[in-house]
């Protein structure tokens, strides 16, 4: 088949969720036997590559503008991809892109649009902006052939607000061995020294808190923070203004193998993303064997499940990291956790389910019909949803012998799910048997 994949900055993957998944799964469609052309954008002037990792690359500018930049870029790659031979589908990244979808439409070219999360709640939108992208959301599911979600919670949404199902493909989670540390030394850091936080600096990622609920605490650890964002300088302000001389601001990191030790070295994460569906940050963590701590939404629940302690507010946040400080190695058992989870998600997997989905566009299986795209104003569900199928591991393990075994073995490079096979052959770990091992965790919060 011929593939296109358009909407996003494009590759090598440099910046958020989109072009991570497209990387991952457009490099996969390649190996097994598809053309793959992914459109890319440049607002630096730096040279980027015509192909990558096997994938076509197609490179057009955009208007380098907070609101403009994106709409800019896909109107010329739609423009492009229509007065080129017709791919046999096209997936289209970001619902804000919807109008340009009668284009598509009009050349007979079915096309499948990821709608992303929540975007209209973000704080950085104008209330114009917002309401853009509550109509783009409307178009979307009208002129769409299929709609992609990567959330459960995502998927509930738009069939409860406008009565349509989409195709639930979730994110995968990158396995990142445990290195020896040595690349930290130039930050000044050390292995399990410090709390970590990566995140794009908008409101609704909520660095603010965490940073607030930290200095809060009593933590004899520092916490560093990745990150940044174009166009939001006046919440980098705010931001820095809220730490101390605790708090260490690091920057965008480019550099992917020291950012992939950064997280396989923290004492814990802090997520803080609270509307963008499933987070490849999170997923990263967790495939790291971070502890990891998120907001209190939907999306987070049903990545982390039980591996996760979850917070609300700043005292939240101060409560938990002095409670994980006191019995430290309490909270570094919690990686098998982690790493188990990860195991839920599987970037293999998740290129099956697109292959496929661009077979069924292609051959007109998968294509729906007849969505108006009205919206039936069902208030938003704030409860957990069901997770993925159960993990692959350990059933009725001591969490102690558990956690031993996976420290003895971390260097091995072994799932978290093989590691504690050994304990108990044969044994099976549903989510429940997950909670009852992070109830350990649990107490010793509620305690502290």
């Amino acid at each position: 088949m011929r593939i296109v994949m358009l909407g996003t900055r494009g590759v090598p993957a440099r910046y958020g969720g989109f072009e991570t998944c497209i990387e991952e799964v457009g490099s996969r469609l390649v190996e097994a036997g598809h053309d793959v052309t992914v459109y890319c954008r440049n607002t630096t002037g730096e040279a980027i590559p015509t192909s990558y990792k096997g994938m076509d690359l197609v490179t057009l500018p955009a208007v380098s503008h907070k609101v403009a930049e994106t709409l800019s870029h896909s109107a010329v790659s739609v423009g492009h991809v229509i007065t080129r031979r017709r791919p046999d589908a096209a997936l289209l990244f970001n619902a804000a892109n919807a109008p340009f979808l009668p284009a598509l439409r009009a050349r007979w070219i079915p096309v499948a649009t990821h709608v992303d999360g929540l975007e209209w709640k973000r704080a950085k939108w104008s209330s114009t902006g917002q309401k853009y992208y509550r109509a783009a959301e409307s178009l979307a599911v009208r002129w769409s052939d299929a709609l992609i979600a990567d959330a459960q919670g995502i998927a509930d949404y738009y069939r409860d607000e406008f009565g349509v199902p989409t195709e639930l493909i979730r994110y995968g989670a990158p396995r990142v061995a445990r290195g020896d540390g040595s690349e930290l030394a130039e930050l000044g850091l050390t292995p399990r020294g410090y709390h970590l936080v990566v995140a794009r600096f908008e409101p609704e990622n909520h660095v603010h808190l965490i940073v607030e609920g930290y200095v809060r605490s009593r933590s004899t650890l520092p916490l560093v923070v990745v990150g940044g964002a174009p166009y939001a300088d006046a919440y980098t302000t705010q931001v820095k203004a809220l730490a101390d001389d605790r708090v260490r601001f690091l920057g965008p990191v480019w550099d992917q193998d020291l950012l992939d030790q950064l997280y396989a070295q923290a004492f814990t994460y802090w997520h803080g993303h609270s509307v963008g569906g499933t987070n490849p940050s999170l997923l990263r963590a967790l495939g790291a064997g971070a502890p990891t701590n998120g907001l209190d939404v939907i999306f987070n629940r049903e990545v982390l499940g039980s591996a996760g302690q979850f917070f609300t507010t700043a005292a939240d946040v101060a409560a938990l990291i002095d409670a994980g400080e006191v019995d430290a190695q309490l909270t570094l058992r919690r990686s098998v956790l982690s790493e188990a989870r990860a195991d839920l998600y599987d970037w293999d997997d998740v290129a099956e389910s697109y292959e496929s989905l661009c077979h069924g566009l292609a051959d007109g299986t998968r294509r729906r019909s007849g969505a108006s795209g009205r919206r039936r104003g069902v208030a938003i569900r704030s409860s957990t949803v069901a997770t993925p199928a159960p993990v692959r591991s350990l059933l009725s393990v001591d969490a102690h012998a558990v956690a031993s075994t996976v420290h003895e073995a971390m260097a091995t490079g072994a799932s978290a799910a093989s590691r504690i096979s050994a304990l108990r052959p044969g044994a099976a770990l549903t989510d429940a048997d997950l909670a009852e091992l992070a109830s350990v965790g649990h107490r010793a919060v509620r305690a502290g």
